[in-house]
C-alpha cells in the first residue's frame, strides 16, 4: 500500500493494529526549537530516529541528550536513535532550530531497557555494483548486534550509492512463518530523494509468475508491505533513501525467501550475501 506524503500533524501514519501491517508502527514528528513531544505506544516497542535535527530524550528517567546530528537532510550526517521499551512514556525536546523525527515500532509485549544508539554504534554494509545497477549502502540502527536488547524490531536506513538503479533485488518476500525458509515480517518504508523532486517506483508482486502492482513513490512516500515480492527503483540522475521498519511475528531475525525466477542472481551481485546476513 502506498501512502502519499501529507501533513500528518505529528499523528501516526501507521498506527497500532494497522489493517495492512499490524506488526508495525510509524509516525513522523516535526518540531521547532524548544518544542517537545510525548508519546507512549502500548503493545509496541519503538525507536526514535531524527531524520534531521537534534533532540534531548527522556524515557521514564533514562536520558539521552544530543541525539541526532543531521542538518539539511538524511544525507547530511549519520543517523542516531533511542530504543523505547514497550508502552514506555517517551519525551523528546528539540534543541536544534527544527527537527523531523521518525518514530517507528514493532508489536512486542515484553518490557526491555531503553538505550541509545550513537553514530559510532551503527552497523554498516555496502553491497552491489554499478554494473548490476544494485549499488547500495545500509546503515543498521537496530541491527543484529542488538538481538539481546530488542524484541522484534529491526530499523535501518538504505541509501543508493550513485544515481539510479534498483534495490530489494533479487526480489524477495517475508510474509509467512515457515522456518527455516521464511519468516513473517511486516515492513514499512519512508522514501526520500536527492534532489527532492526525484522519484521512483515500488513494485509489489503477490505471486510468482503473475503480474503485480507498481506505485509511483515521491519524496516523503510511505510504503506498507504485508505480502509479496517487493523490489524498488529510482530514476536515473537521482539518489534514493528509505527508512526501513521491520517487525517480526515470532522472531526478530529476518529470513527472506527469494523469488525462484530471480534467485540465481544472488550469485551475481557483489556483497549481497553479507547484506542478507546482517538482517538475521
Amino acid at each position: 500500500m502506498h501512502i502519499p506524503p501529507y501533513d500528518n500533524q505529528n499523528k501516526p501514519i501507521v498506527d497500532v493494529d494497522d489493517p495492512t501491517v499490524p506488526l508495525n508502527y510509524f509516525n513522523i514528528v516535526k518540531l521547532t526549537k524548544g518544542q517537545a513531544f510525548e508519546y507512549a505506544v502500548p503493545g509496541y516497542e519503538t525507536c526514535i530516529v531524527p531524520a534531521t535535527g537534534t533532540l534531548d530524550i527522556d524515557i521514564e528517567g533514562f536520558r539521552a541528550d544530543g541525539i541526532g546530528n543531521r542538518g539539511a537532510d538524511v544525507w547530511d550526517g549519520e543517523p542516531e536513535g533511542v530504543y523505547v521499551p514497550t508502552a514506555a512514556k517517551a519525551q523528546m525536546a528539540c534543541t536544534s532550530d527544527t527537527a523531523e523525527v521518525f518514530v517507528c515500532g514493532a508489536r512486542y509485549d515484553k518490557v526491555l531497557d531503553a538505550f541509545a544508539v550513537r553514530a559510532d554504534d551503527l552497523d554498516l554494509v555496502q553491497y552491489g555494483s554499478d554494473d548490476t545497477k544494485t549499488h547500495r549502502k545500509i546503515k543498521h540502527i537496530l541491527g543484529t548486534k542488538y538481538h539481546d536488547k530488542v524484541g522484534r524490531l529491526l530499523v535501518s536506513e538504505l541509501f543508493t550509492v550513485g544515481e539510479g538503479g534498483w534495490s530489494g533485488f533479487p526480489s524477495h518476500k517475508h510474509d509467512t512463518d515457515r522456518l527455516p525458509l521464511e519468516t513473517r515480517h511486516d515492513e514499512t518504508y519512508n522514501f526520500r530523494f536527492k534532489p527532492n523532486h526525484g522519484s521512483g517506483v515500488q513494485m509489489l508482486q503477490r505471486e510468482d509468475g503473475k503480474a503485480g502492482d507498481a506505485y509511483h513513490i515521491v519524496d516523503g512516500s510511505t510504503i506498507c508491505l504485508d505480502s509479496g515480492y517487493h523490489p524498488c527503483a529510482v530514476l536515473p540522475g537521482y539518489q534514493m533513501y528509505y527508512f526501513t521498519i521491520l517487525g517480526g511475528l515470532s522472531q526478530r531475525s529476518l529470513i527472506q525467501y527469494f523469488q525462484p525466477s530471480h534467485a540465481d542472481q544472488i550469485e551475481t551481485i557483489p556483497g549481497i550475501k553479507d547484506m542478507i546476513a546482517k538482517f538475521k
